[in-house]
């Protein structure tokens, strides 16, 4: 168990933290809502850490390839279906943006029996930024920062749609050697 594989652990382990805190007494005690915002800032510094981690000192492992995008997909689809319960986001949008992701996780399963890595597009990072900075947002819930929420909620929602369709036709070829 190496440090980006502990940090990829300490990022699952805060889930239930995060939760926890933003949902306590309906969402609506500020100062849990800054506890909340505090542990999804931390927790997904440890995403950009332990990458940058594994492939500077060769620490890249199997449990890390497989964990570290599952933690990610955790806490974000965590903190997405907290804003459902809390009344700030709409079902639909949080479906979309959760499909994205089972339907990529999924193509990686097809790619990998194929022996083909599909490495993060830009899209995917931009996804991925827009995502972590709505939520942020969506947790401060700051009323002067409205506007700047819903325009984060749309970008997201864009740059998730957009990230899934350049994934899907960038690697077509993996379903159909997938096929033979």
């Amino acid at each position: 168990m190496n440090l980006p594989n502990k940090l990829t652990v300490l990022r699952v382990i805060l889930i239930p933290f995060f939760v926890a805190s933003l949902l306590a007494f309906g969402g609506t005690n500020p100062t849990l809502r800054y506890v909340a915002v505090a542990i999804f800032i931390v927790a997904s510094l440890t995403d950009l850490l332990d990458g940058k981690i594994a492939r500077k000192y060769n620490l890249v492992t199997n449990f890390g390839k497989f964990m570290d995008p599952l933690a990610d997909k955790l806490l974000v689809c965590s903190a997405l279906v907290c804003f459902v319960e809390l009344g700030q986001l709409p079902a639909w949008m949080v479906i979309i943006i959760i499909s994205r992701e089972f339907i990529i996780s999924g193509f990686r399963l097809v790619a990998s029996d194929n022996g083909v890595v599909i490495a993060a597009s830009y899209w995917g990072k931009f996804k991925t930024t827009s995502q972590m900075i709505m939520v942020v947002l969506l947790i401060l819930n700051i009323e002067a920062l409205h506007l700047l929420t819903t325009a984060f909620i749309w970008i997201a929602l864009i740059l998730t749609v957009v990230s899934l369709l350049d994934y899907l036709v960038k690697n077509a070829h993996v379903l159909k050697e997938g096929n033979h």
